[in-house]
């Protein structure tokens, strides 16, 4: 059964950084895009960040380009978000996600994490 599962969330004061790891198990990735979205109560799932199979092709939402970068282990299994100059809008939880194509929307993903929660004081 394929799962997901994200860590590294916590609390952080604005301006710091956090680091989120997804390992991916149960069936195979190496085809799979990924990627992670975060949802703030009251709001959709919005998408962050999204890398290819083969980990060449990235693509962030506005509101983090420029402070957040997305990777992913050769393996294809492990897939990273490095945040940095947190800010208090960026508090959500965090979702990882795998889709047979890069996508951009939460339809186009097939496969979740349970999420992580990332809190950035003021």
């Amino acid at each position: 059964q394929a799962r997901l599962v994200e860590s590294g969330g916590g609390l952080v004061q604005a301006g710091g950084s956090l680091r989120l790891s997804c390992v991916a198990s149960g069936r195979t990735f190496s085809g799979y895009g990924m990627g992670w979205f975060r949802q703030s109560p009251g709001k959709e799932r919005e998408f962050v960040a999204t890398v290819s199979w083969n980990g060449d092709n990235t693509y962030y939402a506005d509101s983090v380009k420029g402070r957040f970068t997305i990777s992913r282990t050769s393996a294809k299994n492990t897939v990273y978000l490095q945040m940095n100059s947190l800010k208090p809008e960026d508090t959500a939880v965090y979702y990882c996600a795998a889709g047979p194509n890069i996508a951009f929307s939460v339809a186009g993903m097939e496969y979740w994490g349970q999420g992580t929660q990332v809190t950035v004081s003021s």
